[in-house]
C-alpha cells in the first residue's frame, strides 16, 4: 500500500508541472556554500564549562519577547550532533561549510583567564572532519554570542570591548588558523549595533534609540580593524588565509522610480545600512559617509544635543588604520522594500532621535504583488538582489564579493517548491550580476537546517534540512529544495526543469509530522482488511500538498 501512496505523490507532482528555462551556468571557480550559526543550532547552553551568552539570558529571563516563547538550550543539539551536520553539508555538494563560534563556549567570562578545553576542541573536532571530506571552513568569530559578562560592562558600547574582542580572536586564530583559510570578523554589524541596542528586538534589546548604537557601531569597527590587523602581521603569511566582513541589508526600491525624492531616499539608505560599516572599511578614503556625518550632526545640533554629534567622529590615525581592513567583501540579503522619505513632519512616526528618524526614510512592503514567505518582513523581489550587488560594485570600486546569506523562510514541510524557486530566482539574480562586470567569487545559502530563528523562535523555517525538534536525536531530514541545491552545487547550474518529487524516506517522514487529530479522525488500518484506509491517504494528502 505504501508503494500505492508514493505513486499517488509521484502523480500529483508530474501533473502539478513546473516552470522551464535555458540552463545557465556559474564561473568554475564559483565558491558554494551552505550557513549556520552557534546559537541557533548548537543548543549546549550549560554543557561543560560554557558560559552564559547575552541570548541565554535574554531568552530565560523574558521569554515573552520571543514568539513561542522558546530559546537555544537545545535547539538542533549541533554540540552533540555535529557529525551529522558534516554528513548534510556533503550531501549538498557544496564546497565551503559557513558557521560561527560561540565566545563565549571558548571563553566562558568572556576574558582570556578562563579558557574552556571543551569549547576549544568541539570546534577543533568540527573542523577536522569538514577537512576530512575536503569542506572548507569558513568561520564567523562573531555572530551575535557575546558573553553576558561582558554585556553588564556596556558590551559593544564600551570601548573595553575592543582590545578584549582582540584577545578572543587572537586565541581562535592561533588554534584553528592552521586549518581554517576564510574568516569573517562579524556578522551583521548594523543589527548588532541597531537591533541590540537602538530598539527592542535583539540580544541585548536595550531600546535606547539614537545613542548607543553609534557607540556600538563606532567600537565594532575599530575592533574589526584591530583584529585584521592582527592576523595581517602575525598569522597571514604562513597560515594563508583571508579575512573580511559580513554587512546586511534589504534592498531599498524608489516606490515612485520616476521620483527623484524616492531615489534619493534609497540611496540614502544604502549609506546608513551598508555605508555606515561598508564606507569606513571599503571606501576610496575611508570615515562614515559624508551623508551620515551631516544629517546627524545637524539633527543632534536641532535636538539640543550641543555641538557634539551623536555620531561619534574617528581620528584620522583611525581613518587610516579601518580604512582597507578586509580581503572581500561579504553581504547578508533576503527581500527589499519600498522606500520614500520621511519629510520634515516625521510621517514615518519615528523616535527622535533615532537611527530610522537620522536616517529619514520610511520603508513598506504594503501594495506589493512579491510574493511572501514565512516570515512577515521577507517578500520574494530577486531584482533588489541584482541591483544591491550592482551597488556595492559601483560604490565600493568593484571589491570581491561573497553572498555570504541568502534563502527564504516558510512555517515548515519537506515539499518546499517556494523556496526551490527562490533560490532559482535569485541565483539567477546573482549570475545576472556577474554577467554584468560584478566580481561575485562565492554563495552560501541560508540555512543548513531548520534551527532557533531568534525573536521568532522555532515558528519559521529557512532550513534545506527539517529538523524533528521532537526527536531526541533531532533528526535531519532532507527537503525538496536540499536536492534541488545539491544539483545546482555539483552542476554550477540553475536548471528550471529540475523539481524532484518526495522519496519514500521523506514520505515517512512527513507522515510522522501530520498532527495526532488528522489521524485519530481517519480509521487508519482497517481492522477486516488490513490496508490503509483511503480517508487516511486523503488526509496525506492534503498534509504534504498544502
Amino acid at each position: 500500500m505504501l508503494k500505492i501512496i508514493l505513486s499517488i505523490f509521484v502523480l500529483i507532482a508530474v501533473c502539478r508541472g513546473s516552470p522551464t528555462s535555458s540552463v545557465r551556468r556559474f564561473p568554475s571557480d564559483f565558491l558554494w556554500g551552505v550557513g549556520s550559526s552557534s546559537y541557533q543550532i548548537e543548543g549546549g547552553w550549560n554543557a561543560d564549562d560554557k558560559g552564559e551568552s547575552i541570548w541565554d539570558f535574554l531568552t530565560h529571563t523574558h521569554p515573552e519577547k520571543i514568539v513561542d516563547e522558546s530559546n537555544g538550550d537545545i535547539t538542533a543539539d549541533s554540540y552533540h550532533q555535529w557529525r551529522r551536520d558534516v554528513q548534510m553539508v556533503r550531501e549538498l555538494h557544496v564546497g565551503t561549510y559557513r558557521f560561527s563560534l560561540s565566545w563565549p563556549r571558548i571563553m566562558p567570562g568572556g576574558y582570556m583567564n578562563q579558557v574552556s578545553t571543551a569549547g576549544i576542541k568541539y570546534y577543533s573536532n568540527l573542523i577536522d572532519e569538514l577537512l576530512r571530506y575536503n569542506i572548507t571552513p569558513m568561520v564567523t568569530i562573531y555572530h551575535w554570542e557575546l558573553p553576558q559578562r561582558l554585556q553588564e560592562l556596556g558590551g559593544w558600547t564600551n570601548p573595553e570591548i575592543i582590545p578584549l574582542f582582540k584577545d578572543y580572536a587572537r586565541l581562535v586564530l592561533e588554534m584553528y588558523g592552521d586549518r581554517v583559510k576564510i574568516w569573517t570578523t562579524i556578522n551583521e554589524p548594523w543589527h548588532v549595533c541597531e537591533h541590540g541596542y537602538g530598539v527592542d528586538y535583539m540580544a541585548p534589546s536595550y531600546n535606547y534609540p539614537g545613542i548607543p548604537a553609534y557607540l556600538c557601531g563606532h567600537n565594532l569597527l575599530k575592533a574589526h580593524a584591530e583584529v585584521v590587523h592582527m592576523y595581517r602581521d602575525l598569522f597571514q603569511k604562513r597560515q594563508g588565509g583571508r579575512i573580511g566582513i559580513t554587512l546586511d541589508t534589504s534592498w531599498p526600491e524608489p516606490k515612485d522610480p520616476n521620483s527623484a525624492e524616492d531615489r534619493e531616499a534609497s540611496e540614502r539608505a544604502m549609506q546608513f545600512y551598508v555605508g555606515w560599516f561598508g564606507h569606513p572599511i571599503f571606501s576610496k578614503h575611508g570615515n562614515y559617509p559624508k551623508v551620515m556625518i551631516e544629517r546627524i550632526r545637524n539633527l543632534s545640533k536641532e535636538q539640543g544635543f550641543g555641538v557634539r554629534s551623536r555620531l561619534p567622529e574617528f581620528t584620522p590615525e583611525e581613518i587610516h588604520r579601518i580604512r582597507g581592513t578586509a580581503d572581500f567583501f561579504g553581504i547578508n540579503s533576503y527581500t527589499s522594500n519600498l522606500v520614500t522619505p520621511n519629510g520634515h513632519n516625521n510621517t514615518g512616526k519615528f523616535p527622535v532621535p533615532s537611527f530610522n528618524h537620522d536616517m529619514g526614510v520610511v520603508e513598506s512592503q504594503k501594495d506589493v504583488d512579491w510574493p511572501g514567505s514565512g516570515s512577515v518582513w521577507l517578500k520574494v523581489y530577486p531584482k533588489g538582489m541584482y541591483n544591491l550587488l550592482m551597488w556595492i560594485h559601483r560604490e565600493y570600486n568593484a571589491p570581491e564579493i561573497i553572498v555570504t546569506e541568502n534563502g527564504v523562510s516558510d512555517r515548515g514541510g519537506l515539499e518546499d517548491y517556494a523556496r526551490v524557486d527562490y533560490y532559482n530566482l535569485y541565483l539567477s539574480a546573482v549570475l545576472d550580476a556577474i554577467e554584468d562586470g560584478v566580481n561575485i567569487s562565492g554563495y552560501i545559502a541560508w540555512s543548513l537546517m531548520d534551527s532557533y530563528e531568534w525573536k521568532a523562535g522555532f515558528t519559521e523555517k529557512f532550513g534545506l534540512y527539517h529538523v524533528d525538534f521532537n526527536s531526541p536525536e533531532r533528526t535531519r531530514t532532507p527537503k525538496v529544495s536540499a536536492r534541488v541545491f545539491a544539483q545546482i552545487c555539483k552542476t554550477n547550474t540553475i536548471d528550471w526543469s529540475y523539481r524532484p518529487v518526495l522519496d519514500k524516506e521523506q514520505v515517512l517522514v512527513a507522515m510522522a509530522q501530520l498532527p495526532a487529530e488528522d489521524l485519530a479522525r481517519t480509521s487508519g488500518v482497517s481492522q477486516t482488511s488490513g490496508v490503509v484506509s483511503w480517508s487516511l491517504i486523503g488526509v496525506l494528502l492534503v498534509a504534504l500538498f498544502r
